[in-house]
């Protein structure tokens, strides 16, 4: 009896801890929900219409938004910076970057957003918390996934190009590489994988993954990759050697290409993963288990991506009275 009695002391004590941890980290966040029902109540609704009207016309912009806020993130943290334009006489800003420029999409939905929200709200609502609202807003209409937004983030003064590549995880990553990109931001493996689910939609340039179609020497493709996919994409993607060739862009899943969903895992374990960072998910057995859980079930995968964009979208962020709420997103004050 006194053994039993010990042990749900025991057990007690480790939910009150835990209960204690979590209160602590509630309190502490510098981000909240609602943060902008008193001082501008309609900005949710005004980024919300922005978003539904630039979607309606191109339904891939919704996937542009949500990877904006993803590279927004990994740079500098939530704090807008890659909205930033270059300036003359100074270093050029991460909007510049190859990985950036010009595949990053959506920028002036962001911009109507932005003005029409000066113009009953000024200087109130960050361009950090517009790009975070616009990427809830296009998860939310690409794939029916929806989440609470914390909201809070203030703009930062500084963006550089030559940041962007110690920051944002290449195409050419392996699952390890990936792991540990993604903890230095303090995600998770399962984070990782789940937040990957994203290139379900949107494009890639085709020199992204040229490098799996065509070797230097035989023109074999990678052996990871199905071979009649690989043939397929030969179609579309001449080899980069190519004279006059443009650097195209094609969809990253096209099964359903402007639909965020699950069917990325499927095809990655179909050995149809386009880019060696997507593919590479099968190759490790703890990222490969996430995989196929993800791939067999799609509402628990939808669940846990809304789950780890709230994260994602508090990477050192800048709140109180760090940055500035610019008027225009591209410049700083």
């Amino acid at each position: 009896m006194a053994t039993v009695s010990r042990s749900r002391l025991h057990v007690s004590a480790i939910l009150y801890v835990f209960m204690i941890f979590l209160s602590s980290n509630v309190a502490s966040s510098p981000l909240r929900v609602g943060y902008y029902r008193k001082t501008c109540p309609s900005a949710e609704a005004i980024i919300r219409k922005a978003v539904k009207k630039a979607v309606s016309k191109n339904p891939g912009i919704a996937a542009g938004l949500v990877r904006m806020h993803f590279h927004d993130c990994f740079g500098r943290g939530c704090d807008g910076s890659v909205l930033l334009d270059s300036v003359a006489g100074k270093p050029a800003a991460e909007k510049a970057h190859p990985a950036n420029n010009p595949s990053l999409r959506g920028f002036e939905v962001i911009d109507e957003a932005k003005a029409q929200l000066e113009a009953v709200c000024p200087r109130t609502v960050s361009c950090a918390d517009i790009v975070a609202f616009a990427a809830h807003d296009s998860a939310f209409k690409a794939g029916g996934i929806n989440y609470a937004v914390p909201a809070g983030r203030r703009d930062g003064r500084v963006s550089l190009s030559d940041e962007v590549s110690q920051n944002l995880p290449r195409p050419s990553f392996s699952a390890k590489q990936l792991e540990d990109n993604f903890a230095r931001k303090r995600l998770s493996r399962d984070d990782m994988v789940t937040l990957s689910g994203a290139h379900s939609t949107g494009v890639s340039h085709c020199s992204s993954f040229s490098n799996r179609l065509y070797s230097n020497s035989t023109l074999q493709q990678d052996l990871s990759m199905d071979p009649s996919y690989a043939v397929f994409w030969k179609t579309k993607c001449p080899p980069p050697a190519a004279s006059n060739v443009k650097d195209l862009t094609v969809p990253l899943e096209v099964t359903t290409p402007n639909r965020l969903d699950n069917r990325y895992y499927s095809e990655i374990k179909s050995h149809r993963g386009l880019l060696t960072s997507d593919q590479t998910l099968l190759s490790s057995p703890s990222t490969a288990k996430l995989v196929m859980r993800n791939a067999k079930y799609g509402s628990k995968w939808a669940a846990k991506f809304a789950s780890a964009m709230v994260p994602m979208g508090s990477i050192d962020v800048l709140t109180g009275s760090k940055g500035e709420i610019r008027k225009n997103c591209h410049f700083v004050n």
